[in-house]
């Protein structure tokens, strides 16, 4: 009596969960792409901002003192930094006639759309990289059921269908999620130096702001 009430919930809920299964692969596949070209966008980055050689920060930081703003920018123009830290600061510098606190507040601005430009870059990685192992787990439960049917009838190509679908799709989810837990962890590694090189060389061009005429308290 109860497994005849429970029937048609059960025939809802096997077609629901078996429609899931080609969006779930779909995606997946979307998934494996989308890490491919994250992993061409990380080589870039190799190839173009990290083969650069690397500020020597205390040099840098040294030049600023003793300078006015037209000095300070030519020798950040001249410097080895990441464009992104070159365009911060020379927005900073542009508006050096405004008062300390100002001043101070438009570096944390600065520095804080850096920081949210960075997080939306790892963001994406890390999205995937949970993202993966849910949808790869989600279709290979999906074709089980399937294939243990055909289990019970004796079809047993019906089974290495499922089972082949299965092993598959937790492959795919695993390896792009792997690939993206590679490139975000790397990714902030690099970010969260960038970072605080920038927040370092702002405190810098603040001090020396503070001491020009024009800048007052």
């Amino acid at each position: 009596m109860i497994f005849a009430v429970l029937d048609p919930l059960r025939e809802t809920m096997h077609t629901v969960s078996y429609g899931l299964l080609a969006p779930t692969i779909i995606i997946l596949l979307l998934l494996a792409a989308f890490m491919v070209v994250e992993l061409g966008g990380l080589l870039v980055e190799i190839f173009t901002e990290r083969r650069r050689e690397k500020t020597k920060l205390p040099e840098l930081l040294e030049s600023f003192q003793g300078k006015d703003t037209q000095g300070i920018i030519a020798e950040i123009n001249k410097s080895s930094l990441f464009r992104r830290q070159k365009a911060a600061l020379h927005e900073l510098l542009q508006h050096s006639g405004l008062p300390a606190v100002s001043l101070q507040a438009l570096a944390r601005r600065l520095l804080s759309n850096e920081e949210l430009h960075y997080f939306k870059i790892t963001n994406r990685t890390d999205v995937v990289a949970r993202l993966g192992p849910m949808l790869g787990l989600m279709a290979t439960l999906i074709p089980l059921g399937p294939g243990l049917i055909a289990l019970g009838q004796g079809d047993t190509k019906t089974l290495a269908d499922c089972l082949l679908t299965a092993f598959d799709a937790t492959v795919t989810g695993l390896a792009a999620a792997a690939v993206a837990f590679a490139i975000s962890r790397l990714r902030k590694r690099w970010y969260e130096d960038y970072l605080s090189s920038l927040e370092a060389l702002m405190e810098s061009l603040l001090e020396v702001l503070a001491g020009e005429p024009g800048i007052t308290e």
